[in-house]
């Protein structure tokens, strides 16, 4: 994966950990939903890029009783996120944390399940495709994956919109996110922190992120290459299926 996302994670990791369950609420139902009635058996799911655990708890409540292997890279954001499995009895049992790359990571040969949320762009392309191959080899029959796609699906120019505005005691913390075009198919992220006390900004800083874009159509293409199959799931949140 780029490396450019461990730089941005080491300037924005903790406002990721603040403004992320406000970016994530619907997410975990439109998860929720794509991961109804999976038979996890023996095999474990996998969480790609676990960040700060929300999507794990989710993964947790939505497949009772499975294995959870969370692959995060960086040491931040896994902080937090062994803090979280740390502090839950039941999670504390399930849940495995590595310290890798997904591509890099030991994994067990089969896995009923990989979870790629708000990561997928993370991927250059030459290793996105090592990622349908890890799903081809390793996803048992029943099995599926689940990640989003959020626009833009090309590159191109995004106004600064905001996304989250959260208060903790005195303080509330913002962020807003605008991006660039960044050659033929990505584009570079610019998130704009702020940190504000009644009304004066204490802290502001940016931060940027390469991101490779691409849209359902170009996703199914290089899927059906390894035999997988992709079917939308909620529209609202960039849902996407996979199956073999």
């Amino acid at each position: 994966m780029a490396t450019v996302s461990d730089a941005f994670y080491d300037r924005a990791g903790e406002f990721v950990g603040v403004l992320l369950p406000a970016v994530w609420q619907g997410m975990d139902a439109a998860l929720t939903g794509a991961l109804s009635g999976l038979d996890a058996g023996d095999d474990p799911i996998v969480d790609v890029g676990a960040g700060t655990g929300i999507g794990t708890a989710v993964i947790a409540a939505a497949v009772p009783g499975a294995e959870i292997i969370a692959v995060e890279p960086h040491r931040g954001l896994r902080t937090a996120l062994l803090a979280r499995i740390g502090g839950d009895d039941a999670l504390r049992e399930r849940v495995t944390v590595l310290d890798a790359d997904l591509l890099a990571a030991p994994l067990p040969e089969r896995i009923s399940a990989l979870v790629a949320m708000n990561v997928i762009g993370h991927f250059p392309p030459p290793d996105r495709r090592d990622v349908w191959a890890l799903l081809a080899q390793r996803l048992t029959p029943q099995g599926r994956a689940v990640l989003n796609l959020y626009p833009p699906a090309s590159p191109q120019h995004v106004p600064a919109t905001a996304m989250a505005d959260v208060r903790i005691g005195r303080l509330r913390y913002t962020g807003t996110a605008a991006a660039e075009p960044a050659g033929d198919d990505a584009i570079t992220w610019t998130m704009t922190y702020r940190v504000v006390d009644d009304g004066h900004t204490r802290t502001e800083f940016s931060a940027t992120d390469h991101w490779y874009v691409f849209g359902p159509e170009q996703l199914a293409a290089e899927l059906a290459e390894y035999d997988l199959h992709v079917t939308p799931g909620n529209p609202a949140h960039g849902i996407q299926v996979i199956t073999r």
